[in-house]
């Protein structure tokens, strides 16, 4: 069964390149974003493990821990280490890569892409993109084939958005990023617009004279 937005994410141990881990007790009271790979040495991973340790500043404002998973051991994941560091010229590699070498995770959290077939004969681990609040619950999901590299700026602006609907009744439009308006959530009544919306709330005319969009600046 796939899991669902809202679902309380699995708990694993599992052993990574920084040692072994118990995934809720690692993960604390931060956000995570795990994210798999079809195998170490290639050059889409190396691409993206490499991108993702530039923005790791990015994700630590943010209160999220990037955590890696591929179907190879913790071993060459740390020799593959080195790959991504010298193509990214990074200084250094600051989160762990997941031992999955046996695939029970990929199988467990449904990775597997059947179109990709590789070198031994086995369907290739996706690009899969999980990301997990504090209190271990399924935020998003997100499934790229093996070809496609990821967008990790975009995953920076769902985070974003996911953070602030949790503190504010409000949602973000089409291509929003931060610090422009923001869409009134329609459960929010009239009558608790000016306490909730202290900055204002302009709403806009369309054709059926329904006024269901409303903008606020948070």
């Amino acid at each position: 069964m796939a899991l669902q937005l809202g679902d309380q994410f699995p708990n694993f141990t599992a052993d990574t390149t920084t040692g072994k881990i118990d995934f809720h007790e690692w993960a604390g009271n931060s956000w995570v974003i795990l994210f798999s790979h079809p195998a170490d040495f290639t050059p889409v991973c190396t691409t993206e493990l490499s991108a993702v340790a530039r923005l790791v500043p990015e994700f630590t404002k943010r209160n999220v821990k990037p955590i890696a998973l591929s179907c190879d051991s913790a071993e060459s994941h740390r020799q593959w280490i080195a790959d991504i560091k010298d193509y990214g010229k990074l200084g250094e590699f600051s989160y762990p890569i997941i031992d999955d070498e046996d695939r029970t995770l990929a199988v467990k959290l449904n990775m597997l892409d059947k179109d990709e077939i590789g070198s031994a004969g086995l369907p290739l681990t996706c690009r899969a993109v999980f990301v997990i609040d504090p209190s271990k619950k399924l935020r998003l999901s997100l499934l790229y084939p093996a070809t496609t590299g990821r967008n990790f700026t975009e995953i920076l602006r769902v985070i974003d958005s996911l953070q602030l609907t949790d503190k504010m009744r409000v949602a973000t439009p089409a291509d929003w990023t931060p610090g422009q308006w923001c869409m009134v959530q329609p459960s929010v009544k009239e009558e608790d617009l000016a306490k909730m919306f202290p900055g204002g709330v302009t709403k806009v005319d369309l054709p059926s004279g329904k006024q269901y969009l409303r903008k606020t600046t948070p």
